[in-house]
Formats: structure tokens, C-alpha cells, sequence
């Protein structure tokens, strides 16, 4: 993870937080804001900051965004820069864009632009984000008390073709798996689609598929730590 590098466009309250809380878990941290004051507010706390305005392509090309792992549009006042930004990002060829939504309105245009992920800060807590930023396996998590959570993981290319009793997830890992959400091919009116069905409660024998999502509850060190030893 330290050597992630992630880009954060817009430092108001929502893109501060995230940009902090990224450089927290390690990793590389580049923030752009139009506003002198914002950057001089976030410089100490990530590895680069830099006034700038995003709506200028040459701007953004000039600090080689499209390097970065991800790039997080957190403008929030300003709804047309957001857009121009993301064009932007999308033409200089970003592996991974995610924008900030104000509203239904705002999401639905991003999502014909062709944006797939999108924050709405009134459904996403920025330590959501960060989670989702650093560890793409994780669907999603709830966060509990005492740095528990309950996570939805995508099943680690270790676990495929294991059953419980070799993983060995209480005794190995401190981790509960609590069901696994699997895709089944059903027919609907003559047409074959795909649908992700729960499976009630593992046993001891049930093997792990690929394409499986866990629902595991631990500690957040636990489920990392399950990730990073079966990712291969």
C-alpha cells in the first residue's frame, strides 16, 4: 500500500478528509486545489500539493495524472468542474476516476459520462472511501465499534477451490465468515442471465468458488491481514 499513489482534486472538508486519511494507510498523496489556502492547509499532511486549476487540461497533464493509481474528484460547489475534470481525466487516460456527486442529478450525468464510481457524501463516510481506495477486493463494510467491521470481499485467489476447514478463518485469521454471496445462471422467460444469491451458513465443507464475495466479520487488521496472505 505505501506505494499507491492517489490523486485527490478538490481539498474542501470531504477531499481533505479523504486525502488524510489515505496518506494515513501509507499511501502516496497528491492534492490539487484551485484555492492558495486549502493547499497550504493540507501540504504537511500529504506528499504533494499543488495549486492548480483541473479544468485546464495541460494543467493536470503537467503533473502526470495519469500516472496515479486512482484520482478522487472531491470539488464539491462547483458541479461544472467536476464534469470538465472528469473529461479531462478520461482523455489523459486515468486508470481509475472517482467523482463526487451533489444529488441524484449530478449522479445520474456522471454515470452517462461513463463514470462507474461515485461518491454521494450522504451515503459515504470518507473513511468508506479510503477503504474502498486502498483495498479493491473490499465491496463493501460496515464499520463497528473497537476497529471491528463486517466486510464484503471479493473471494483471495487463495481460498478458490478451499473449503472452511482448510482455510481455517476462526482459528487461522480471528475472522467469522458469516455467508458467501455466489453467482448462479438462472433462466428468466427462456433467457439465461447471472444472479448473486446468499447461500445461508457455510459449513465446514463448503469449497469456495471464484467469483464468491465473503461476508467475514473481525477486526479491520484481521480481514487485511486474511487478504494480503491469500492473494495469491
Amino acid at each position: 500500500m505505501k506505494h499507491s499513489k492517489f490523486a485527490v482534486i478538490g481539498v474542501g472538508r470531504y477531499g481533505l478528509t479523504i486525502a488524510k486519511r489515505l496518506a494515513e494507510k501509507g499511501a502516496q498523496v497528491f492534492a490539487f486545489d484551485n484555492s492558495e489556502e486549502k493547499i497550504e492547509t493540507i501540504k504537511d499532511d500529504v506528499a504533494f500539493a499543488v495549486t492548480l486549476d483541473s479544468t485546464d487540461i495541460r494543467a493536470l497533464q503537467s503533473q502526470n495524472i495519469d500516472e496515479m493509481d486512482a484520482v478522487v474528484v472531491a470539488i464539491g460547489e462547483n458541479f461544472e468542474a467536476t464534469i470538465l475534470t472528469s473529461v479531462h481525466l478520461m482523455d489523459l487516460g486515468v486508470k481509475r476516476i472517482i467523482a463526487r456527486a451533489n444529488g441524484s442529478h449530478q449522479k445520474l450525468i456522471l454515470e452517462k459520462m461513463g463514470i462507474t464510481e461515485i461518491l454521494t457524501p450522504e451515503e459515504e463516510v470518507a473513511q468508506v472511501v479510503r477503504e474502498k481506495l486502498i483495498n479493491p477486493s473490499i465491496i463493501s463494510f460496515l464499520q463497528l465499534p473497537d476497529d471491528h467491521e463486517i466486510a464484503e470481499i471479493v473471494a483471495p485467489k487463495g481460498c478458490i477451490g478451499r473449503n472452511l476447514d482448510q482455510i481455517e478463518f476462526r482459528n487461522r485469521y480471528e475472522l467469522t465468515l458469516v455467508t458467501i454471496k455466489r453467482l448462479y445462471e438462472v433462466d428468466k422467460n427462456g433467457t439465461q442471465c447471472t444472479e448473486q444469491h446468499v447461500i445461508g451458513v457455510p459449513k465446514s465443507d463448503t469449497v469456495i468458488k471464484e467469483g464468491d464475495t465473503l461476508v467475514v466479520f473481525g477486526t479491520a487488521r484481521n480481514v487485511q491481514r486474511f487478504m494480503d496472505i491469500n492473494v495469491s
